[in-house]
């Protein structure tokens, strides 16, 4: 009996097809991720996420929703979100005599943030969002920019936690990422393989200290498809030393950790070998992770999907690698615990009303 269900796939369309739905109620599949082209409206949206728990209750609702340009919903009603750079930006705002008035501003607007992006989601159905970004803004990575908070990790940190405290406010669990840091390096994961090259201590030091310092309040985290060959040859999502020896053994982190999308190209080669989504997927799963997304691959007919379930399957039944209680409890947990909002209630609720006005 399979104890644990660590993949997250997408679907190509605005409703689930028949085959869609097949991969859906396979055991080894826990949950989707929702894109934009997933997306027509609110109604449209909620009838998705509704069609989605029909095939099973369990199956946890992804998406990349931070705010600023990673934001896959942003019409008929939901809210267009700033960037995270803008609440950093708030944050340095500090009054005349630095009494910190900027900080206090920043650290309510980033919980209004926090509570708007994910009540609004949960009005629709959706679980969990991949957010908030915990990365340093060093002023070179195009694919992270704005979406980093600022470039101080103590900064980064409390308004990450303040956005968080939104989240909870919402019912919806949150998801620190790209660890151990993405910032630093210019490439971008989703077409290259990054390569930094700092030790281990300036790391933890520096980009790492959100981790040590959120981890209670951390549910999940995401590692980062970078290599830090200082400290590991494999990237960090496919490091059992990253994984396993700091975030979990270092850094005490005890919540689920979920791989980056394993088509990006960061994931696609492994100790200079080009590897399929399944051969990635055993390795992230075997380093630590307890979730993995392969996203993107639904379009037409799907057979990298497939190859993939089929292919983990097999690797099971090998025993390549294998399945953890404590994984599926960590999914499970990430599950909304409180019943959502009817968006037309959100609309007037004081609460919701008052974290609009809060917004920058």
């Amino acid at each position: 009996m399979t104890l644990h269900s660590p993949l997250i796939i997408d679907i190509a369309g605005l409703t689930l097809s028949k085959q869609d739905k097949q991969r859906l109620k396979h055991p080894l599949v826990g949950g989707m991720i929702l894109f934009a082209r997933n997306w027509q409206s609110r109604d449209q949206l909620a009838a998705l996420c509704h069609s989605i728990k029909k095939v099973r209750k369990d199956l946890l609702i992804c998406v990349d929703h931070e705010g600023g340009r990673v934001q896959r919903f942003k019409t008929d009603g939901f809210t267009h979100l700033p960037p995270m750079r803008a609440l950093g930006e708030l944050w340095r705002q500090d009054g005349k005599a630095g009494e910190g008035s900027g900080a206090m501003c920043a650290t309510r607007a980033a919980t209004a943030c926090g509570y708007v992006l994910g009540a609004e989601l949960r009005a629709c159905g959706v679980d969990l969002s991949f957010t908030p970004v915990l990365d340093l803004d060093y002023g070179e990575s195009s694919v992270i920019g704005d979406r980093a908070f600022a470039r101080d990790p103590r900064v980064v940190s409390l308004l990450a936690k303040s956005m968080m405290h939104g989240l909870l406010q919402s019912g919806m669990a949150n998801c620190g990422k790209h660890f151990p840091g993405h910032g630093f390096v210019r490439a971008d994961s989703h077409t290259d393989i990054p390569v930094d090259k700092r030790g281990l201590k300036a790391i933890l030091a520096d980009d790492s200290q959100p981790y040590a310092w959120l981890g209670t309040a951390l549910t999940s985290v995401m590692p980062a498809h970078v290599i830090y060959p200082k400290v590991d040859t494999r990237p960090a999502c496919f490091s059992g030393k990253w994984l396993g020896d700091i975030l979990r053994g270092q850094l005490g982190f005890t919540g689920a950790v979920f791989s980056d999308d394993l088509s990006m190209a960061g994931a696609r080669v492994i100790d200079g070998q080009p590897v399929s989504p399944t051969q990635a997927a055993v390795a992230a799963l075997n380093a630590g992770c307890d979730l993995v997304l392969l996203c993107n691959q639904s379009l037409g007919e799907g057979a990298e999907l497939d190859a993939l379930i089929n292919g983990l399957t097999e690797a099971q039944l090998k025993g390549q690698w294998q399945p953890l209680e404590t994984g599926e409890e960590r999914r499970l947990a990430m599950l909304p615990g409180s019943r959502a909002m009817a968006w037309d209630d959100l609309m007037v609720q004081p609460a919701y009303m008052q974290a609009l006005d809060l917004l920058p």
